[in-house]
C-alpha cells in the first residue's frame, strides 16, 4: 500500500477516534446537568454538542503540538506511519470496551498509551522513540487534574454554601438550575478545546511522517482543525448515555448547586491546562470535581466503591491501550504490511 494512501486512511481512523472520544466523553460535560434534572438527556446532549464546537473559535493549537510530539517521528522510515494507525486502533478498542462497561476512562490516556505502545513495539523497545518531556508533562497531570478538580470543586461549593446560607433552599435550587446551564456550557467548551486538539496533533504527526506535510510545519492545515472539532461534536451528539449514570448518579447525589460547582471547577481546570498546552483527561477532571463537591456536602455520601472502580480504570488505561497498540503493530507486521 502506498504511504500516501495509508496517511489518508490514518486520518480517517483518527477522525473516527475523535467521534468515539466524543460519545465516550460526552457524559463528562452533561452528567451533572442530567442527574439534577436541569435538562433532559436529549437536550443536554444538544447543549454539549454546540459548545464542544464553539471551542474551535477560542483555543489555539498548543495541546495539538504536545500530542504531535509524544512520539519522536522517524522521518527516514515511511513505515513509521503504521505506528500512528496501530496506536489509534489500540486507543479505539480500549475506549469502546470501557464505554460498553460504562466506565469513564480517559480517551486522552488511551491515545497516549496506544501511540507509546505501538512506537515501542516498532523500535524494538527503544525508549528513545518517546518524547520524554511531552510524555512526563502529560503523566504529571494524571494526578494533578483530578486533584485540582477536587480542590476547586470543594472550594467553590464551600464559597457558594457560605454566600447563600441565608437564602431559602427552593430559591437556591431555582437560581443554580439556571447557573448550571452556563457551567455545563463552559465545561463543554473546555472539553472540546482540549480533546479535539489531541486528534489534530495525531493527524499533524502522521502527515509529517508520511511526507504530506514538511518537517518544518508549525501546525495542522485548517481543514484538519475544523474536521476534528466537527467529529468531536458529532460524537457527542450520538453518545454518552451509558456513562451518564456512573458520572452523574453513581459517585454521589447532586443538586443543581453541586452540579454548578462541579462543572465550574472542571471548566476552570480544563481552561488552565489547555492554556499551558497540557493534554489532560476530562474524565479525571470532572470526577475529581464531583468528589470535591460531594465531600463538602457529606463525605459519607460519596460512593467510594464506584470511585474505586473508576480509579482502577484510570490506572490500567495507559498500559492496556499500549498493549493493544503494540499487539496490533506486531500483527500488522506479521501480515507483511511493512
Amino acid at each position: 500500500m502506498a504511504i500516501t494512501t495509508l496517511v489518508w486512511i490514518t486520518v480517517a481512523v483518527a477522525l473516527l477516534f475523535d467521534v468515539i472520544n466524543g460519545f465516550h466523553d460526552a457524559a463528562n460535560s452533561i452528567a451533572t446537568v442530567v442527574s439534577t434534572r436541569v435538562l433532559s438527556p436529549r437536550l443536554a446532549v444538544i447543549w454539549a454538542t454546540v459548545f464542544n464546537f464553539v471551542a474551535l473559535f477560542i483555543f489555539q493549537e498548543g495541546v495539538a503540538n504536545t500530542i504531535a510530539k509524544i512520539v519522536n517521528v522517524d522521518h527516514s522510515n515511511p513505515a513509521f506511519v503504521w505506528v500512528v494507525i496501530c496506536g489509534l486502533l489500540g486507543a479505539i478498542l480500549w475506549n469502546l470496551l470501557t464505554w460498553w462497561w460504562g466506565l469513564p476512562s480517559s480517551s486522552s490516556h488511551a491515545l497516549i498509551g496506544g501511540l507509546s505502545g505501538a512506537a515501542l513495539a516498532f523500535s524494538g523497545g527503544n525508549f528513545a522513540v518517546l518524547n520524554v518531556h511531552s510524555l512526563v508533562k502529560t503523566l504529571y497531570f494524571i494526578v494533578l487534574a483530578p486533584v485540582i478538580g477536587l480542590v476547586l470543586g470543594g472550594l467553590f461549593m464551600f464559597i457558594v454554601m457560605w454566600t447563600f446560607r441565608n437564602m431559602r433552599p427552593r430559591k437556591v435550587d431555582s437560581t443554580f438550575r439556571i447557573g448550571q446551564l452556563f457551567s455545563a456550557a463552559a465545561y463543554s467548551i473546555g472539553h472540546g478545546g482540549n480533546d479535539a486538539q489531541k486528534t489534530i496533533g495525531v493527524i499533524w504527526a502522521v502527515m509529517v511522517a508520511g511526507g504530506v506535510l514538511p518537517t518544518t510545519a508549525t501546525g495542522a492545515p485548517h481543514w484538519v482543525i475544523v474536521a476534528s472539532y466537527s467529529a468531536m461534536a458529532f460524537g457527542t451528539a450520538i453518545g454518552g448515555q451509558r456513562i451518564i449514570k456512573t458520572m452523574g448518579m453513581g459517585i454521589t447525589s447532586l443538586k443543581p448547586v453541586g452540579g454548578f460547582c462541579a462543572n465550574l471547577a472542571g471548566a476552570v481546570t480544563l481552561f488552565g491546562a489547555t492554556a499551558l498546552h497540557v493534554p489532560v483527561s476530562t474524565t479525571h477532571t470532572i470526577t475529581g470535581a464531583i468528589v470535591g463537591v460531594g465531600s463538602v456536602q457529606k463525605l459519607r455520601g460519596i460512593r467510594w466503591n464506584v470511585a474505586t472502580r473508576i480509579v482502577y480504570a484510570w490506572i490500567f488505561t495507559i498500559p492496556a491501550a499500549a498493549a493493544v497498540g503494540a499487539l496490533t503493530l506486531y500483527l500488522v507486521h506479521a501480515l507483511g504490511a511493512f
